[in-house]
């Protein structure tokens, strides 16, 4: 499961970005940073203009919405 999934589901904090990004640097997995996070392109987008902070409120928006 992605970083993703793992985290709509209420299964890890958001945090745990940190790793899955350390594991992705350290592999030789061929997908993008994006799809090996499974994240949208928007939530990339937001990632990288805005903050951490900003894709978990974007994250945390989609948990909701899901419940």
């Amino acid at each position: 499961m992605t970083f993703r999934e793992r985290y709509l589901a209420g299964e890890i904090p958001f945090e745990k970005i940190d790793d899955y990004v350390e594991e992705w640097n350290n592999s030789e997995d061929t997908r993008t940073l994006r799809e090996y996070l499974g994240l949208t392109a928007e939530e990339e987008d937001v990632w990288i203009d805005d903050s951490d902070e900003a894709l978990m409120e974007l994250l945390e928006k989609e948990r909701r919405a899901q419940q």
